[in-house]
Protein backbone atom coordinates (compact mmCIF):
# COMPACT_ATOMS: atom_id res chain seq x y z
CA UNK A 1 0.00 0.00 0.00
CA UNK A 2 1.11 3.52 -0.76
CA UNK A 3 1.90 5.76 2.10
CA UNK A 4 -0.70 8.48 2.63
CA UNK A 5 0.67 12.02 2.35
CA UNK A 6 0.01 14.05 5.40
CA UNK A 7 -2.06 17.16 4.71
CA UNK A 8 -0.49 20.35 5.95
CA UNK A 9 0.05 23.88 4.71
CA UNK A 10 3.13 22.94 2.68
CA UNK A 11 1.56 20.01 0.81
CA UNK A 12 -1.60 22.00 0.12
CA UNK A 13 0.49 24.94 -1.16
CA UNK A 14 2.53 22.63 -3.39
CA UNK A 15 -0.63 21.02 -4.78
CA UNK A 16 -2.19 24.40 -5.47
CA UNK A 17 1.01 25.66 -7.12
CA UNK A 18 1.27 22.58 -9.40
CA UNK A 19 -2.42 22.78 -10.35
CA UNK A 20 -2.10 26.50 -11.10
CA UNK A 21 1.04 25.96 -13.21
CA UNK A 22 -0.66 23.27 -15.30
CA UNK A 23 -3.78 25.44 -15.82
CA UNK A 24 -1.69 28.51 -16.70
CA UNK A 25 0.19 26.45 -19.28
CA UNK A 26 -3.09 25.16 -20.74
CA UNK A 27 -4.52 28.68 -20.89
CA UNK A 28 -1.38 29.98 -22.59
CA UNK A 29 -1.57 27.18 -25.16
CA UNK A 30 -5.22 27.91 -25.98
CA UNK A 31 -4.41 31.64 -26.27
CA UNK A 32 -1.56 30.96 -28.70
CA UNK A 33 -3.84 28.83 -30.87
CA UNK A 34 -6.75 31.31 -30.95
CA UNK A 35 -4.87 34.64 -31.12
CA UNK A 36 -4.30 34.71 -34.89
CA UNK A 37 -7.85 33.70 -35.91
CA UNK A 38 -9.31 36.31 -33.53
CA UNK A 39 -6.99 39.03 -34.90
CA UNK A 40 -7.90 38.04 -38.48
CA UNK A 41 -11.63 38.21 -37.68
CA UNK A 42 -11.22 41.69 -36.15
CA UNK A 43 -9.24 42.89 -39.19
CA UNK A 44 -11.91 41.53 -41.55
CA UNK A 45 -14.63 43.30 -39.57
CA UNK A 46 -12.74 46.61 -39.86
CA UNK A 47 -12.06 46.12 -43.60
CA UNK A 48 -15.71 45.24 -44.27
CA UNK A 49 -16.88 48.31 -42.34
CA UNK A 50 -14.49 50.58 -44.27
CA UNK A 51 -15.91 49.27 -47.55
CA UNK A 52 -19.46 50.03 -46.35
CA UNK A 53 -18.92 53.58 -45.06
CA UNK A 54 -16.80 55.24 -47.79
CA UNK A 55 -17.18 55.45 -51.59
CA UNK A 56 -15.33 52.97 -53.81
CA UNK A 57 -11.54 53.13 -53.40
CA UNK A 58 -8.50 51.33 -54.80
CA UNK A 59 -5.90 51.75 -52.04
CA UNK A 60 -5.51 49.79 -48.83
CA UNK A 61 -6.76 52.16 -46.10
CA UNK A 62 -5.55 49.86 -43.31
CA UNK A 63 -1.97 50.38 -44.51
CA UNK A 64 -2.35 54.17 -44.22
CA UNK A 65 -4.10 54.20 -40.85
CA UNK A 66 -3.73 57.22 -38.59
CA UNK A 67 -3.94 56.02 -34.99
CA UNK A 68 -5.21 58.57 -32.48
CA UNK A 69 -6.13 56.14 -29.67
CA UNK A 70 -4.98 52.57 -30.43
CA UNK A 71 -7.94 50.25 -30.99
CA UNK A 72 -10.45 52.99 -30.22
CA UNK A 73 -10.00 55.98 -32.50
CA UNK A 74 -8.36 55.32 -35.86
CA UNK A 75 -8.67 56.92 -39.29
CA UNK A 76 -8.45 55.10 -42.60
CA UNK A 77 -8.01 57.33 -45.69
CA UNK A 78 -9.70 55.86 -48.78
CA UNK A 79 -8.29 56.94 -52.14
CA UNK A 80 -9.00 56.36 -55.80
CA UNK A 81 -5.70 56.84 -57.54
CA UNK A 82 -4.13 59.72 -55.63
CA UNK A 83 -7.44 61.41 -54.85
CA UNK A 84 -8.97 61.16 -51.37
CA UNK A 85 -12.57 59.91 -51.77
CA UNK A 86 -13.33 59.53 -48.08
CA UNK A 87 -12.07 58.73 -44.62
CA UNK A 88 -13.39 55.91 -42.48
CA UNK A 89 -13.07 56.75 -38.79
CA UNK A 90 -13.30 54.02 -36.19
CA UNK A 91 -14.69 55.76 -33.15
CA UNK A 92 -16.27 54.97 -29.81
CA UNK A 93 -18.35 56.30 -26.98
CA UNK A 94 -18.42 55.40 -23.32
CA UNK A 95 -21.78 57.11 -22.74
CA UNK A 96 -23.95 54.20 -23.85
CA UNK A 97 -26.52 52.49 -21.67
CA UNK A 98 -24.45 49.30 -21.49
CA UNK A 99 -21.01 50.90 -21.44
CA UNK A 100 -18.79 51.43 -24.45
CA UNK A 101 -19.54 50.69 -28.09
CA UNK A 102 -17.66 51.39 -31.32
CA UNK A 103 -18.80 52.43 -34.76
CA UNK A 104 -17.22 53.25 -38.12
CA UNK A 105 -18.13 56.62 -39.63
CA UNK A 106 -17.36 57.40 -43.26
CA UNK A 107 -16.72 61.04 -44.15
CA UNK A 108 -16.48 62.50 -47.64
CA UNK A 109 -13.58 64.95 -48.11
CA UNK A 110 -15.87 67.91 -47.30
CA UNK A 111 -16.88 66.39 -43.94
CA UNK A 112 -20.29 65.08 -45.03
CA UNK A 113 -21.16 61.71 -43.52
CA UNK A 114 -21.36 59.06 -46.23
CA UNK A 115 -22.48 56.17 -44.00
CA UNK A 116 -22.03 54.61 -40.57
CA UNK A 117 -21.69 51.02 -39.37
CA UNK A 118 -21.79 49.48 -35.91
CA UNK A 119 -18.63 47.52 -35.06
CA UNK A 120 -19.19 46.43 -31.47
CA UNK A 121 -22.04 47.02 -29.02
CA UNK A 122 -23.67 45.48 -25.96
CA UNK A 123 -26.90 47.47 -25.89
CA UNK A 124 -30.23 45.95 -24.94
CA UNK A 125 -31.63 43.70 -27.71
CA UNK A 126 -34.80 45.17 -29.19
CA UNK A 127 -34.00 48.64 -27.82
CA UNK A 128 -30.53 50.17 -28.02
CA UNK A 129 -29.33 47.41 -30.34
CA UNK A 130 -31.57 49.00 -33.00
CA UNK A 131 -28.76 51.50 -33.58
CA UNK A 132 -27.46 49.23 -36.33
CA UNK A 133 -30.78 49.20 -38.20
CA UNK A 134 -31.21 51.41 -41.30
CA UNK A 135 -34.12 53.31 -39.74
CA UNK A 136 -31.74 54.87 -37.24
CA UNK A 137 -28.22 54.84 -38.67
CA UNK A 138 -29.14 55.96 -42.21
CA UNK A 139 -30.52 59.29 -40.98
CA UNK A 140 -26.90 60.44 -40.53
CA UNK A 141 -26.09 59.91 -44.22
CA UNK A 142 -25.58 63.22 -46.05
CA UNK A 143 -25.41 65.18 -42.77
CA UNK A 144 -22.39 67.37 -42.24
CA UNK A 145 -21.45 68.00 -38.58
CA UNK A 146 -20.23 71.49 -39.57
CA UNK A 147 -23.71 72.37 -40.85
CA UNK A 148 -26.11 70.00 -39.07
CA UNK A 149 -26.74 69.72 -35.36
CA UNK A 150 -25.98 66.05 -34.75
CA UNK A 151 -27.77 65.61 -31.44
CA UNK A 152 -31.17 64.10 -30.67
CA UNK A 153 -34.24 66.26 -31.22
CA UNK A 154 -34.96 66.11 -27.49
CA UNK A 155 -31.71 68.08 -27.03
CA UNK A 156 -32.46 70.54 -29.86
CA UNK A 157 -30.74 68.58 -32.63
CA UNK A 158 -31.79 66.96 -35.90
CA UNK A 159 -31.56 63.26 -34.98
CA UNK A 160 -34.61 61.09 -34.34
CA UNK A 161 -33.82 59.01 -31.25
CA UNK A 162 -34.53 55.31 -31.07
CA UNK A 163 -37.83 54.86 -29.23
CA UNK A 164 -37.12 54.13 -25.54
CA UNK A 165 -33.37 54.38 -26.17
CA UNK A 166 -32.49 58.05 -25.93
CA UNK A 167 -29.28 57.24 -24.04
CA UNK A 168 -28.07 54.99 -26.87
CA UNK A 169 -29.06 57.60 -29.46
CA UNK A 170 -27.15 60.32 -27.61
CA UNK A 171 -24.14 58.00 -27.34
CA UNK A 172 -24.22 57.33 -31.11
CA UNK A 173 -24.20 61.10 -31.71
CA UNK A 174 -21.31 61.43 -29.23
CA UNK A 175 -19.28 58.83 -31.17
CA UNK A 176 -19.92 60.67 -34.43
CA UNK A 177 -18.89 63.99 -32.86
CA UNK A 178 -15.64 62.41 -31.61
CA UNK A 179 -14.96 61.02 -35.10
CA UNK A 180 -15.68 64.35 -36.79
CA UNK A 181 -13.44 66.30 -34.41
CA UNK A 182 -10.47 64.08 -35.28
CA UNK A 183 -11.36 64.05 -38.98
CA UNK A 184 -11.45 67.87 -38.93
CA UNK A 185 -8.01 68.06 -37.26
CA UNK A 186 -6.40 65.78 -39.85
CA UNK A 187 -8.23 66.43 -43.12
CA UNK A 188 -10.13 69.73 -43.17
CA UNK A 189 -8.04 72.67 -44.33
Amino acid sequence: MAKKIKSNIWTMSLSLFLFSAVMAGALGYVYSITKDPIDQAKAKKVNDAIAVVVPAFDNKPTEEVIVVEPGKLEMYPAKKGDELVGVAVKTYTDKAFSGEFSIMVGFLPDGTINNTAVLDQKETPGLGAKMGEPGFKDQFNKMNPAKNKITVKKDGGEVDAITASTITSRAYCDAIARAYNEFKKQFVK
